[in-house]
């Protein structure tokens, strides 16, 4: 579903109403419906049994504060941002900042690519060349039969195995490890277990064929086949601003130990929205990190750039995310995140992911560079230090 024009007006103020008042803008906004209010006035979800179908040993459910971030046009399309978060000051700067973009810029998205990856590993060859040979001759009827007896219903979709590709590694010993790499593209899921179902499936004919032991089949969460992009832009900026945060840039794409925290603060806004959309938040950690250290070093996912008062931002990172199967599917709050944001394919909830990822970060480095990180976050914080205190 598409916010209404007026969506603008409807953020003003949202942060000052009461939690009723909220779900009633929400309503006016067609973020919510009126079942969704009723189920969130409930509690949530609080029902045991579905809790024993997802994991083991359940005594229960840990809740997290379920809030919106609003003021977000991305793309040209108003949306409220569900986030499922502890951390106090997240959606409120988050808030803020998007409200800022709305009002001197915009923010823009795309994605490169959209395939998946996954891995075979041969640990010791014994003949890479003739591995080699007899890999190159057969690649294109291992695609085939791995689309037609497993991954017949991605393909059915769109989708399915589209590569497979050989990489030799040398090993500590000094022998050869072969690893395929193998691509696929997994339509609207995150893909995890067909593509795993896939590797297996492959291990047989593969050892029968070159006489040469698989020794493990695994997806890959650094996946640089697919990349999403977000990009804002921002009119009017102040020059000492400008010129601070292009410097708050540098100092994390060219320092590791800033970049850590640089890159921690995006994922305060990325992480969030993938929990509350029930999607695998340590899966795309562990991308967008070993991402970030591509070319040798580790720094900034993120990169601002100051000039005759224009700044302009972009994010590039993996972000592999479903909207089908899984968690997304069979937990009720997962589904209404997903509709409140009115998200149609996963290739518009990565791009989503990344602008949010993309605007927490300039609220960081905008607090670091003006009024500091603590002053900001610590008003938001005393009431957490008064609960504590009784």
């Amino acid at each position: 579903m598409s916010l209404v024009n007026d969506a603008g007006q409807l953020f003003l103020g949202f942060s000052k109403l009461s939690r009723d008042e909220r779900y009633e803008r929400l309503l006016d906004l067609g973020a919510l419906t009126t079942q969704d209010i009723d189920y969130l006035r409930q509690g949530g979800l609080t029902d045991a049994n579905l809790a024993e179908q997802l994991i083991e040993n359940v005594i229960g459910y840990f809740q997290l504060p379920l809030g919106v971030a609003t003021n977000f046009c991305i793309d040209g399309r108003d949306y409220v941002i569900p986030m499922a978060v502890e951390e106090t000051s997240i959606v409120a700067a988050l808030s803020k900042t998007a409200k800022w973009i709305r009002q001197h810029g915009e923010i823009t998205t795309h994605l490169s690519g959209h395939c998946i990856i996954g891995q075979l590993q041969l640990a010791k060859v014994n003949n890479f060349q003739q591995f080699a040979v007899i890999f190159d001759q057969n690649k294109q009827f291992l695609i085939e039969k791995a689309n037609e007896d497993v991954a017949a219903n991605m393909v059915r979709r769109g989708g399915g195995v589209m590569e497979l590709a050989l990489r030799r590694l040398l090993r500590p010993d000094g022998g050869d490890m072969a690893v395929i790499h193998l691509t696929m593209d997994s339509c609207d899921a995150m893909g995890a277990n067909i593509i795993n179902q896939v590797l297996e499936y492959l291990k047989e004919p593969i050892e029968r064929l070159t006489n040469e032991k698989v020794t493990m089949c695994i997806l890959s969460n650094l996946n640089d086949q697919k990349i999403t992009t977000a990009k804002v832009t921002l009119r009017n900026i102040d020059p000492v601003l400008g010129e601070r945060l292009q410097e708050a840039s540098i100092f994390a794409e060219t320092d590791p130990y800033r970049a850590a925290t640089h890159n921690k603060g995006v994922m305060n806004g990325i992480d969030p929205v993938l929990i509350a959309t029930g999607n695998d938040w340590r899966a795309v950690e562990a991308g967008v990190h070993a991402y970030a250290v591509r070319d040798g070093q580790y720094q900034a996912i993120t990169r601002w750039r100051y000039q005759d008062g224009v700044l302009q931002g972009e994010l590039n990172a993996p972000i592999i995310v479903g909207t089908v199967g899984g968690v997304t599917s069979v937990h009720p709050t997962a589904s209404m995140c997903l509709r409140m944001m009115g998200i149609e394919s996963a290739n518009q909830l990565s791009r989503v992911i990344a602008a949010v990822g993309l605007v927490q970060n300039l609220g960081a480095i905008t607090a670091l560079c003006t009024e500091g990180i603590i002053q900001g976050h610590m008003k938001l914080h005393l009431d957490n230090l008064l609960l504590v205190a009784g």
